[in-house]
C-alpha cells in the first residue's frame, strides 16, 4: 500500500503537538464578552472548549496578559482592539508574538494561507479563538501561493473553533494541508475543517486536514473535538484526515469521507492516545503504524486505541510498517468495514469489541453533515471504559461513572 511518506518532503509544514495544559476556555473573563461580535458562542452548556487532557482538574485558562481582536469589518492598520479589531489573521500573526496572549477572531470570511510562528510557554500559551464555534471561516484566497490554510510552527499554541473550508478555489496552488503545527504542545480543538484536497492529482506529495508532525521535532500534540470531512480524492492512498508523526492525542473527533485514512498515525508516532473517535465511510479508519523515520526508529508503540467508532469503512482498524507489542486496542466498536475490520500485530489481541451496527441517531455516508450521536437502543452507550478517555464529549457533556462512558465522540 502506498501510505503518505513524504508529508515533509514536498510541504515542509510539520508538526502539530499536544499542549499538556489544554484547558477549558472560561475566556470570556479576558473581556471578550463586552464587544459585539467577541462574545463566545457555541461551546456548549459553558461557551467553552473542553477541558484540559489528560488531568484530574478541569482549571479555567486564566484571562490572558495581552488580547487583540479581528473583524470582517477592522482594518488591518488598526491597533487590534476591541474597539478597533484587525482585519485579517495574518495582520494579527504579526501582533500575537508574546506569550500569554489571546486572539478573539469575530464571525466572518477570512483568507487562509498565513503561518504563525510565536510561541507560548507552559504557563502561558497563545490562543487563536473563534468567538463563534465554526463562525470563523477561514478559505482560499482568490490567487492562492500557499498549500496550507493555517501554517503553525510555533510552540504552545492553540487554535480553537475555526471552520477551515477549502471548497471554492480559486487560482494558483490549492491546499493540500488545512490546519498543520510544527510545534510542541499545541492543541487543534474544535475546529470543523472539510473539503482540503478535493481537486488536487493524487501523488506521494500528500495532504490531510489536521497534521501534527514530528519533521521540525515538534511533541505532544492535542487533537480534540474536530469535524473533519470530505478530504482528499477518493482512493487516494497520500491524504489523509488526521495525520499524526509524533507524541499526543486524538480524542473525540468525527471523521467521515476521506480518500485515505480518516486516523492515521505515521513517521515517528508513538506514545499516541486515540479515544473516543467516530470514523466512517472513509478507505481506512485508524492506521496505527510507524515508518519513513525522520529522528527515531522504533516504530509506533504506547499506542492506546479504545472507545472508538470505527464503521463503513473498507478497511476497519490496522497497524502497518513497524509498531511496538505495548499498543492496547480495548472496548471499540468495529463493524461493517468491508475488506476487513481488524489487523494487527506482534500476536496483538483487541478486547472489548463491538461487533454491530452502531445505531446513530441519523448516519449518512452522503449527508454533510450527519447526525452521529448514539440513538437511545445504540449498543455503544455505557460500553466504554475510563482508561485515556476525555472527561467530555465533543459537546461538552460529561462523560464520568455517573453518566457512563459511550463509544464514539458524542455521549447519548
Amino acid at each position: 500500500m502506498k501510505r503518505f511518506t513524504t508529508f515533509a518532503s514536498a510541504v515542509r509544514p510539520r508538526a502539530l503537538t499536544r499542549s499538556a495544559a489544554a484547558a477549558a476556555f472560561l475566556l470570556a473573563s479576558a473581556g471578550a464578552s463586552a464587544a459585539t461580535g467577541f462574545a463566545l458562542s457555541g461551546y456548549g452548556s459553558q461557551d467553552a472548549p473542553s477541558a484540559k487532557l489528560d488531568a484530574a482538574s478541569n482549571a479555567a485558562t486564566p484571562a490572558t496578559t495581552y488580547n487583540y481582536y479581528v473583524s470582517p469589518t477592522g482594518s488591518d492598520t488598526a491597533a487590534g482592539t476591541r474597539a478597533a479589531p484587525f482585519k485579517t489573521l495574518a495582520r494579527a500573526a504579526r501582533a500575537a508574538t508574546r506569550p500569554g496572549t489571546t486572539v478573539f477572531v469575530a464571525p466572518g470570511t477570512y483568507e487562509g494561507g498565513f503561518k504563525t510562528t510565536a510561541s507560548g510557554t507552559a504557563s502561558a500559551r497563545i490562543y487563536w479563538v473563534s468567538t463563534t464555534k465554526w463562525g470563523a471561516k477561514i478559505v482560499p484566497p482568490a490567487r492562492s501561493t500557499n498549500k496550507t490554510a493555517w501554517d503553525n510552527r510555533g510552540n504552545y499554541v492553540s487554535i480553537v473553533g475555526f471552520n477551515v473550508d477549502g471548497a471554492n478555489t480559486g487560482t494558483g496552488t490549492k491546499w493540500t494541508l488545512g490546519i498543520y503545527t510544527g510545534g510542541s504542545y499545541s492543541v487543534i480543538e474544535g475546529n470543523r475543517v472539510h473539503h482540503i484536497a478535493r481537486t488536487i492529482p493524487c501523488s506521494s506529495a500528500g495532504g490531510s486536514a489536521i497534521g501534527v508532525d514530528s519533521y521540525y521535532k515538534g511533541v505532544m500534540g492535542d487533537v480534540i473535538g474536530n469535524v473533519v470531512h470530505d478530504i482528499g480524492p477518493a482512493g487516494c492512498t497520500y491524504v489523509q484526515g488526521i495525520y499524526v508523526s509524533t507524541s499526543g492525542t486524538i480524542k473525540n473527533n468525527v471523521v467521515s469521507r476521506v480518500g485515505s485514512a480518516a486516523i492515521h498515525l505515521w513517521h515517528d508516532a508513538k506514545n499516541v492516545k486515540i479515544t473516543n473517535n467516530t470514523v466512517s465511510a472513509s478507505v481506512f479508519g485508524i492506521i496505527v503504524g510507524g515508518g519513513d523515520f525522520y529522528f527515531t526508529s522504533g516504530g509506533a508503540t504506547g499506542v492506546h486505541v479504545h472507545n472508538n467508532i470505527v464503521y463503513d469503512n473498507k478497511y476497519g482498524i490496522s497497524e502497518q510498517g513497524k509498531t511496538g507489542a505495548s499498543n492496547t486496542y480495548k472496548n471499540n466498536l468495529v463493524f461493517k468495514n468491508t475488506t476487513y475490520n481488524w489487523q494487527l500485530r506482534n500476536g496483538l489481541k483487541h478486547s472489548g469489541t463491538i461487533t454491530s451496527d452502531p445505531l446513530l441517531a441519523g448516519y449518512s455516508r452522503t449527508h454533510w453533515l450527519p447526525d452521529f450521536k448514539p440513538s437511545a437502543s445504540s449498543p455503544v452507550i455505557g460500553r466504554g471504559i475510563a482508561t485515556y478517555a476525555h472527561p467530555t464529549d465533543i459537546e461538552g457533556r460529561p462523560r464520568n461513572a455517573t453518566t457512563g462512558i459511550d463509544l464514539g465522540a458524542h455521549q447519548h
